[in-house]
């Protein structure tokens, strides 16, 4: 067997810098817009740097892998999950998570006056961007005015994967400080299943009593995932 010669030249990996400005992704950006990047690359704009031997454009590119180069798998990843990925610190982490918070956050954005529920699917659609896609499950209250109009979203608890904590009084004493006339909640499965739990009917009947109590209207109570939802109201629960 021939013995290793120190002396045979190492692949050199190109730094960005190094690279044609055609494969940097900041240049290319400049030059075409952002609209032309691959999402690893525009991660690589925003992360910045890499390290020794291993520039931003491979780390994001793991990065992107990691989730199977799908945005909607990343979100659902902790932060020690992206930590994993060699070159990631808590920086770099933290920078991931602010950047898919104001993905959420622009989502669930509207313009103009406040929002009118008038069926389940409006409440859907502001709350799917919110928990939808989470991989823990949270319960979320919404207020409403005479006109049916959103006063405020609050999240009530977060719980783990499987099932959170719910809190009768939080969402009655939250719903008077408001001056709310309407109340609705929604909760998620990260599972991906719609359908309720044993569970789920309790703290449903036991906020519509509560409501009930206090001269509220209780709308409706969602289980939202990222594909779907239930509306107990759309079923006739109540």
């Amino acid at each position: 067997m021939k013995d290793y010669d120190s002396s045979c030249p190492v692949a050199h990996t190109l730094t960005v810098k190094e690279m044609s400005p055609d494969d940097q992704p900041r240049e290319r950006a400049l030059k075409h817009g952002c609209k032309v990047l691959p999402t690893a690359d525009l991660w690589a704009i925003v992360l910045r740097t890499g390290l020794p031997g291993k520039p931003i454009t491979e780390m994001c590119r793991d990065l992107m892998r990691s989730c199977d180069n799908k945005l909607f798998n990343l979100e659902r990843m902790e932060r020690g999950s992206f930590m994993k990925v060699k070159g990631i610190g808590t920086t770099k982490a933290l920078q991931i998570e602010a950047v898919m918070e104001l993905i959420r956050r622009y989502c669930g954005e509207t313009v103009g006056n406040r929002v009118k529920i008038g069926c389940s699917r409006d409440v859907y659609d502001v709350m799917r961007h919110e928990i939808g896609n989470l991989p823990h499950e949270e319960i979320w209250a919404i207020y409403l005015n005479r006109r049916n109009e959103i006063i405020s979203k609050e999240k009530m608890t977060r719980g783990s994967a499987v099932a959170s904590v719910f809190d009768l009084k939080k969402i009655i004493k939250e719903a008077l400080l408001r001056d709310a006339q309407g109340v609705m909640l929604c909760h998620n499965h990260p599972s991906g299943n719609t359908m309720p739990s044993v569970d789920d009917d309790r703290i449903t009947e036991k906020l519509r009593k509560g409501c009930e109590s206090m001269d509220l209207r209780f709308l409706d109570h969602l289980i939202i995932t990222a594909s779907g939802f239930y509306s107990y109201r759309d079923q006739g629960r109540f």
